[in-house]
């Protein structure tokens, strides 16, 4: 398509996704070669524009075809849950997390039809969602299910990190588990997989021969088992592997050296172990310039990497330059579509 439409779901109307998508696409409108679609129920985006003092029209449109209206204009695509009864700002609810749901369904296939180029995740409360009946942990789970892919990852983009055109990307060999959970599954054949996996995405998007950082996981990469045996035992020989099979792997590397070696344009791509490695090296650098891609997934899917912060929903105080960043990655990443269906397309 020569113009990239983007799929921009709402997230929880009750948190503050209806804000940070109103002031992300009114900011973007537009700007050549790119419409970003809102998708959830309009009343809930009207409602985010009014917190944040916006003056644009929000303009319901049918689908994804519709010739953008230009500066001053947000599109939505109505999902006609909630109607005009949003519920109270900031407090869990079965609806809001229905209504979350369901934008993330239509965007969804929207994508997996080809009537836009990617999606852009907003924020959703996990106990609003439980409460409307959805058995997922969260977003990632969800399009597993929603695309019929069984296994998925998520690499971090650290935008704000630009070394002549490089930024920093974070992948995960553990996601969303407690640490003790996580250490008890870092064997070497779930590191030598997530290596695989990690070098897999960075040439799907864009990297023609990555070069992957694995991080350790003890301190001092274990002082020689003396701090630990993670290393010698799993992550050495999943590293080494991984060189086998004719990878650039490089580890395992003490994780308080090798995310600065990451920023600094040594490597493409740093293999974290667990939530927190990974998280807290991307947040600290930059919180508003970290977004998530999921890898693994037959569509493109960039998202926040934060929550609803229900404490400031409707204050209109939420930043949107986390929203801003997973949409300008969406439109960067659009040119790679083709080779995303390519590679993980079943």
């Amino acid at each position: 398509m020569s113009r990239h439409v983007l799929a921009v779901t709402v997230g929880d109307p009750v948190g503050i996704g209806p804000e940070i998508t109103a002031r992300t696409l009114a900011e973007v409108a537009g700007q050549d070669g790119h419409h970003g679609v809102a998708v959830g129920d309009a009343e809930a985006l009207r409602r985010g524009a009014r917190a944040c003092g916006l003056d644009v029209e929000v303009r319901e449109v049918s689908g994804f075809t519709t010739a953008p209206a230009g500066p001053g204009t947000i599109d939505v695509v109505d999902i006609g849950v909630l109607g005009r009864d949003i519920p109270a700002w900031g407090v869990v609810d079965g609806r809001a997390g229905r209504a979350a749901v369901v934008a993330i369904e239509v965007a969804t296939r929207a994508a997996m039809d080809g009537q836009v180029a990617g999606i852009v995740t907003g924020p959703i409360h996990k106990e609003a969602i439980w409460a409307a009946g959805s058995q997922h942990l969260g977003h990632t789970e969800m399009l597993g299910e929603l695309t019929g892919v069984t296994r998925q990852n998520t690499m971090f983009v650290v935008r704000n990190t630009a070394v002549d055109g490089h930024h920093l990307r974070i992948f995960f060999t553990t996601r969303h588990v407690s640490l003790r959970q996580a250490l008890d599954q870092i064997t070497e054949d779930t590191v030598a997989t997530a290596i695989g996996e990690a070098a897999t995405a960075l040439h799907v998007f864009g990297v023609d021969q990555p070069r992957l950082a694995v991080a350790a996981v003890n301190p001092h990469g274990g002082e020689n088992g003396a701090f630990g045996d993670e290393e010698i035992v799993h992550i050495g020989p999943a590293c080494e592997q991984a060189r086998a099979a004719g990878l650039d792997a490089a580890g395992p590397i003490p994780a308080d050296s090798v995310f600065h070696q990451g920023l600094t344009g040594r490597y493409d791509g740093v293999l974290s172990h667990f939530h927190d490695q990974g998280h807290i090296a991307a947040k600290t650098y930059d919180f508003d310039g970290t977004i998530s891609v999921t890898v693994g997934l037959p569509i493109l899917r960039t998202s926040v990497d934060h929550g609803t912060a229900f404490d400031i929903a409707g204050t209109g105080r939420a930043d949107h330059h986390t929203m801003l960043s997973a949409y300008l990655a969406a439109v960067d990443y659009s040119p790679f579509v083709p080779r995303i269906r390519a590679t993980y397309g079943s």
